[in-house]
């Protein structure tokens, strides 16, 4: 891939943010040489590497690998048999313990977990463990050897506290005793790897021992002496076998690490890749990005792309697209106004996902692979400076000639400006018709109306404009495909304060054709608008349609599941009953034959114990309640045909049938404004006929109109009922009123003693679709009906 397009597109700036996720010295190097690829089988690779990653994040946390050390210097060091220092052993300790984190991290919780593309570097990790733990164990810090490290250096580190012992004893009473006067302070100090006192100058005499040596001003010297001289060789001593015990230590540590040189070389690979996989799953979690479909086809199509450099609570979302019924894009509009940010989105997503990072944009955004990407896109220079800005942009645009073909994207910003309209117009169509001609994806910005002429009358190239608000004076930075841009100056400078008079006379400066061809475009985009609007309703309706359609089966359900419930605990109770009642006349049998009656009345008490229980038995079958079972259809496929009245059973629904069953006898049954998709043995034919609700038309100005049967009435009577039965029948009536699009209905409760309106009404306050509610006026129903007004 060409620097200059790195560049011109701020990839750069991609990979320091990427580097900045990455938590290795060798991860954030990777980063940093990370380009876009032209092989698509490489790039899937990544981009699945990259979402295996993301899952991981999501299901279990992020995975750090701060403590994976750049030790191959080191290794290459083991290899001709070199003893590493204590830094260099203790970075490989860290290394393998993040390997055992990473091992650690990468274990299944449950057998059911899938596998991923990042199993098998998982699974080649080796935490060599063991000698993790005897450099641990041996080595405490970059500065300390532990006393445990071998019997030798645990015997000599004694040997030298003992000596040290005595030095400290000896040196303490010479300088507590009569000996004070001579020293300049009483601390005992250390000079060449020796023990001193510091003696005053002119008392050098009367302290005999070696000089070691004195002070800047000669007033002190440091005196080691001659009772302590003996401790201090032996001491050196020690010093001295303690440095070959460590050097022994490390030779050993240095021998195990060089057993398992192979395994630690795979390590630093395995981990210094993961750190690097993982740091690109970072960034798209932090972008909200999505793993981008690729295709051979040369298309782009980006669905609400956002740039990634700019702040994600202010980009505009915008859908591209190119190559699939159009290889040529010329985005024309005023300045300002978004199109170079298009144009740079398209670029920069583009090399995003060919280095295996995931995009900035909605799923299912499709993506293809360029050998190469060429992009023209600079800031538009002064008056003075404008041949060099245009000599600038035409050296670009012929080496991008001489060097592109069908395997590249050419983007190009403001092509053909920085001339004379006339030529510059004339200049970028032969450009660009020549790309086009060669089958190659472009991408133009232009404010040359010539060029929405051509895109217009050439098969294979599309216009597309960005959308400016005239009103607010803004551009909502919206990419409009098929839609030529405007350049609005004669209304941006009427909305501004030019004299009208002023832009009558531009008017006339301009020819009729480009008059009426703005005209046209004028009317193109307030199509749009209208289009887009009604489209915009009719996906209101369909969730509106949607959410009611939920609520209706959500009611249902409940309704089902409180009688199962309610039968339930009837039959517990019933039984609990009959259970008491026979206990009871067997305790009352029990007590007649404790009474000592005569065989004879025994018998006859035993015969009537066992008819009274066969009639309780009897009993308990009557009362013992059963669940209803649904009733299920027995209607064939050859019984239905198109208008027949049904009932959807499931839904206790009433409904027509609008289309045959399938092979799996699936069907689709119109019920009032809903259309659904239903088994036919869900279904019962009935007598009466059902008028299948309302019709969706348009009307002018793009409404939406609803057209209901004059089934519903305007007014429900609850006069007699209860609370619980009126809110029951009104909740019917008023879903069934709404849907057809009735604007206000009446509820006529009466006065009473109030609490029939005062239930209606606070039932009234729980409806997310009512508006409104008030009494009826005198002489109307007055405090006895309620006037209900539904949300349009």
């Amino acid at each position: 891939m060409n620097e200059k397009a790195l560049k011109t597109l701020e990839y750069y700036k991609i990979i320091d943010m990427l580097e900045a996720f990455a938590t290795s010295s060798i991860g954030k190097n990777k980063c940093r040489q990370l380009r876009p690829l032209d092989n698509l089988t490489e790039i899937e690779t990544m981009q699945q590497e990259t979402a295996d990653a993301l899952s991981r994040i999501y299901q279990k946390g992020s995975l750090s690998f701060s403590g994976v050390k750049d030790v191959r210097g080191s290794l290459k060091r083991l290899e001709i048999g070199s003893t590493l220092g204590i830094g260099e052993l203790l970075a490989i300790r860290s290394l393998l313990e993040n390997a055992s984190r990473a091992k650690a991290y990468s274990r299944r919780e449950t057998e059911n977990e899938h596998t991923d593309s990042l199993d098998n570097m998982f699974e080649l990790i080796e935490p060599l463990s063991p000698l993790a733990t005897e450099i641990g164990r041996c080595i405490l810090s970059e500065d300390e050897i532990s006393d445990d490290a071998s019997t030798g250096l645990r015997q000599v580190r004694r040997s030298m506290k003992l000596t040290n012992d005595k030095i400290h004893t000896q040196l303490s009473s010479f300088v507590s005793g009569n000996s004070r006067t001579y020293l300049q302070d009483a601390v005992v100090t250390m000079r060449n790897g020796r023990y001193c006192i510091p003696v005053k100058a002119e008392y050098k005499s009367q302290v005999p021992g070696m000089i070691h040596d004195q002070s800047s001003t000669g007033s002190t010297i440091f005196v080691e002496p001659m009772t302590i001289v003996r401790l201090n060789n032996e001491m050196r001593e020690l010093e001295i076998q303690e440095q070959k015990e460590i050097e022994m230590i490390l030779s050993n540590l240095s021998q195990l690490a060089a057993e398992n040189l192979d395994a630690i070389f795979d390590d630093v690979k395995l981990l210094s890749e993961l750190d690097f996989i993982f740091a690109r799953a970072q960034l798209a979690k932090s972008q909200n990005a999505t793993e981008p479909r690729f295709n051979r086809d040369r298309i782009i199509d980006i669905k609400k792309a956002r740039h990634p450099l700019i702040d994600k609570h202010k980009v505009v979302p915008i859908d591209i697209r190119i190559g699939e019924t159009f290889d040529l894009l010329i985005v024309t509009g005023p300045n300002t106004g978004g199109k170079t940010v298009s144009l740079k989105t398209v670029g920069l997503l583009t090399l995003m996902g060919q280095s295996g990072l995931h995009i900035p944009a909605f799923d299912n955004s499709r993506l293809s692979v360029f050998r190469e990407v060429y992009a023209d896109i600079g800031d538009e220079q002064s008056i003075e400076q404008s041949l060099s800005t245009f000599s600038s942009h035409m050296t670009n645009v012929v080496r991008f000639m001489e060097t592109a073909d069908s395997d590249s994207l050419v983007l190009f910003d403001e092509l053909g400006a920085g001339t004379d309209p006339t030529e510059g117009a004339a200049l970028a169509i032969a450009i660009l018709s020549t790309l086009h001609e060669r089958g190659i994806r472009a991408m133009a910005t232009t404010h040359y109306s010539e060029l929405k002429v051509y895109a217009l009358s050439t098969p294979g190239v599309e216009n597309a404009s960005c959308e400016f608000d005239v009103e607010t004076l803004r551009p909502t930075y919206r990419l409009l495909i098929g839609v030529p841009g405007k350049s609005n100056a004669f209304a941006i400078s009427q909305k501004l304060g030019l004299p009208l008079s002023i832009i009558e006379r531009a008017k006339e400066q301009i020819s009729q054709e480009d008059e009426t061809f703005e005209d046209v475009l004028s009317n193109l985009e307030e199509s749009r608008k209208t289009i887009e609007s009604e489209r915009e309703e009719l996906l209101s309706y369909k969730e509106e349609i949607k959410t009611l359609k939920e609520q209706l089966e959500a009611k249902q359900d409940k309704l089902d599941q409180r009688k199962e419930r309610i039968i339930a605990e009837a039959n517990e109770e019933a039984h609990r009953i009959l259970r008491e009642a026979k206990d009871y006349a067997d305790q009352t049998m029990r007590i007649f034959n404790k009474a000592g009656k005569d065989s004879m009345s025994a018998k006859e008490l035993e015969k009537h114990r066992s008819d009274l229980r066969k009639k309780m038995d009897k009993a308990g079958k009557k009362v013992a309640l059963k669940t209803p079972q649904k009733q299920k259809s027995t209607l064939r496929p050859q019984d239905l045909s198109l208008g027949d009245s049904v009932k959807v059973m499931s839904l206790n629904v009433k409904g027509t049938v609008s289309s045959k069953p399938d092979s799996k006898g699936m069907l689709f049954v119109q019920m009032g404004i809903l259309r659904s998709k239903v088994h036919i043995s869900d279904l019962q034919l009935i007598d009466e006929p059902v008028i299948t609700g309302p019709a969706l038309s348009r009307t002018g100005a793009g409404k939406i109109k609803m057209n209901k049967s004059a089934s519903v009435r305007t007014e429900i009577n609850l006069l007699g009922k209860t609370v619980d039965e009126a809110v029951s029948e009104l909740d019917k009536y008023l879903d069934d009123a709404y849907l057809a699009h009735l604007s206000s209905v009446r509820i006529v409760h009466g006065k009473g003693t109030g609490a029939l309106r005062k239930g209606v009404h606070n039932y009234l306050k729980r409806l997310k679709y009512v508006q409104d509610f008030h009494l009826a006026e005198f002489g109307e129903g007055d405090a006895g009906v309620t006037i209900v007004e539904f949300k349009k």
